[in-house]
């Protein structure tokens, strides 16, 4: 694939002006498209002011090097006169205006989706140098989306086909869905065309709950088309499907179709881990002219240190990039020195052909996607259900480029993730070492991202115990375990050998009978699934040709859940103030309510389920649980119980 534009040369200020020239060692050239103060010029403690830095990295890997042969269909991508396959990645930068500044720390923060986490302003503060860069090569532009441009597999020139399967959930009734509108992609994710308007080689199902029968949808009352403007059957389209009365909310449809035109998307891996690498270690390019955080003055590289932080989706990437050996570059060095795995425990499927790298693999949504299988653990372990051995890190130990690892999970994993495979066995009957480079750390009783917004799937106000505050300080953990050496807190998650790792029924777990609360124990278990024999479950690589896969084996993988206290507020893990001087219980997982596939789990939400204000109110409902009034009598013990555990918590390291 060709790629052609009129490139333009900008100015980059940080101290002095930095002007960014086609650079080599993988990265061809860079195009400077905006510069301008971070934030108006806000200052940020000693630190001053920030400059941002948008533009687009203009990257080629050789295919036949063997650390760029593991991308999937890449010995089908187009090649340049070089031999090599290019992309295009969008990425911004802040800096501080006077580089000087800088702590060293060159800080990656992974666009989920496309979408940007902003800067966090105390990271600002100590010097931080933020940059982001897309890695995601289905992202539609829009709505200031980071996009990444990658060619198309095909051989000699002709378009690839292949059977897919989609998944669409809906709030509301909705005639028409692009084809790639699964329940984490929505309208902003490219369609995989279908190769004919025709459907009669197709089939589209639905069902209530993940695990009920399918119901076929006859193939008169659906189309390949567009139904947004006219009536059932609308206009043909290749890129969007409508049913004749309308998907509703309490449905899973599946769609099982021929679609054309697989994109490279495994070259993410190669973009993150090729442009990092350039940032980090060369001062100038062939031309002599330095990086954009390259020290003109001193005439050095400003980098001491680069730590990759990934948030949910982006932290199942993180743990893709080290499993298939990205930490090390073409030169053999390593890129990250440390990374933050947040609120993600599975891999991403984006080193496939038809990759579908937003699929969620929760208990009700996207269930049957890849992603999910071992190995799990950080090191080598023998997997009993599958055969393989092996673990995340095993090729960065190989290539001695191992990271400091900081780990950080909500309940939530717990529930829909399957996270105690990350620290047992595959049966959950014994705890699983943590390697040295490794701290994994729970955040007890919050949901993956805590909401005070209304979830419509259930009956109850989502969970917003915030772990922010505790988690901005395991990242400063972090980047003084990189760049001191000073080891962080201990890891703090729930143990089997501890007892607050436990089996989800409600005897073992303790759940508390709280009125109005339904409790089932049913979190999100794992099969073994049979993709086919041409993809690589050790990888998450390869062609999936069973679409639709069915168990592998009889055996399942057994998941734990934290247990709980007589609140129903979780035992192990970090305990936040919230959690340790409550006024209600936290959970990290919450149930569907009628109409919306009642009783799996609803997606990534939790509950806050406040305690009765008074003896008398919570005797009349017979909560078991002590009211406000009987815990703290009043406002300013609550307040005095408050300081005190603050204090406690600080004094642990988890609270700056």
């Amino acid at each position: 694939m060709s790629y052609k534009g009129k490139v333009r040369w900008l100015a980059v200020l940080c101290i002095t002006f930095i002007f960014i020239y086609p650079l080599e060692a993988r990265i061809s050239r860079i195009v400077i498209i905006k510069t301008e103060p971070y934030l108006e010029g806000k200052e940020f403690g000693t630190c001053g002011s920030f400059i941002k830095i948008t533009g687009q990295l203009y990257g080629e890997v050789d295919p036949l090097n063997p650390l760029n042969s593991i991308i999937q269909d890449i010995n089908l991508a187009p090649k340049n006169k070089k031999g090599n396959v290019e992309y295009i990645s969008d990425f911004i930068i802040v800096c501080p205006s006077d580089i000087n500044k800088s702590n060293g720390v060159l800080f990656l923060s992974l666009p989920n989706r496309g979408n940007v986490f902003p800067a966090d302003s105390a990271l600002l503060a100590r010097g931080y140098m933020y940059f982001w860069c897309a890695w995601q090569g289905d992202v539609l532009a829009g709505n200031n989306r980071m996009t990444m441009k990658v060619p198309y597999a095909g051989e000699d020139g002709s378009s690839l086909a292949g059977k897919v399967r989609e998944e669409y959930q809906v709030t509301e009734v909705t005639t028409t869905l692009p084809l790639s509108s699964g329940y984490f992609t929505g309208l902003t994710h490219r369609n995989y065309e279908t190769v004919s308007y025709e459907n009669g080689n197709c089939t589209l199902t639905k069902r209530v709950r993940e695990s009920d029968e399918r119901i076929p949808i006859s193939n008169d009352d659906w189309a390949f088309a567009d139904c947004s403007k006219l009536r059932y059957p609308g206009f043909p389209s290749t890129t969007k499907i409508s049913l004749r009365d309308g998907f509703e909310p309490n449905y899973i449809y599946e769609l099982i179709y021929i679609a054309k035109d697989p994109v490279i998307l495994g070259l993410g891996f190669a973009a993150i881990r090729d442009f990092s690498s350039f940032l980090r270690t060369n001062i100038k390019d062939d031309a002599g002219v330095p990086n954009p955080v390259f020290n003109e003055v001193l005439q050095k590289n400003q980098v001491k240190a680069t730590i990759m932080q990934g948030v949910s989706q982006c932290g199942n990437f993180v743990r893709t990039f080290l499993q298939l050996g990205f930490n090390k570059d073409e030169n053999g060095k390593q890129v990250f020195d440390g990374v933050n795995v947040h609120i993600g425990v599975r891999k991403v499927s984006l080193n496939v052909g038809f990759g579908r790298p937003g699929g969620g693999g929760l208990q009700h949504e996207d269930h049957l996607f890849p992603g999910n299988e071992p190995p799990f653990t950080w090191d080598s372990f023998t997997d009993p259900i599958s055969g393989i051995t092996g673990g995340i890190l095993d090729k960065c130990k190989e290539n001695g480029v191992c990271p400091k690892i900081v780990q950080t999970l909500s309940s939530t994993e717990y529930w829909q993730s399957r996270a105690s495979l990350i620290t047992t066995d595959s049966y959950g009957t014994k705890d699983i070492p943590m390697p040295e480079n490794v701290r994994l750390y729970l955040f007890s009783g919050t949901q993956h991202t805590p909401s005070d917004t209304p979830d419509q799937k259930t009956s109850f106000p989502s969970n917003n115990n915030q772990y922010s505050p505790y988690h901005r300080a395991l990242i400063i953990a972090l980047e003084r375990w990189v760049l001191e050496g000073k080891v962080p807190p201990p890891s703090k998650y729930p143990t089997i050998s501890a007892g607050t790792l436990v089996s989800p029924e409600k005897e073992s777990i303790g759940w508390p009978d709280i009125p109005g609360v339904t409790y089932l124990g049913n979190p999100n278990e794992l099969p073994l699934l049979d993709f086919g024999t041409e993809y690589d479950y050790k990888n998450v690589s390869g062609i999936i040709n069973n679409v639709l896969p069915v168990n592998k084996s009889l055996l399942k993988y057994k998941t734990l859940v934290p247990k709980v206290d007589k609140d129903g507020n979780e035992i192990g893990g970090i305990r936040s103030i919230e959690i340790r001087v409550p006024i209600g219980t936290y959970t990290g997982w919450a149930l569907r309510r009628e109409g919306y596939g009642k009783d799996d789990l609803a997606g990534l939400s939790g509950m806050f389920i406040p305690f009765k204000s008074t003896k008398e109110s919570r005797n009349s409902v017979k909560d078991p649980r002590l009211s406000v009034e009987e815990r703290f009598k009043t406002h300013e013990k609550y307040v005095e119980e408050v300081k005190k555990d603050a204090v406690d918590v600080v004094s642990e390291g988890f609270i700056m």
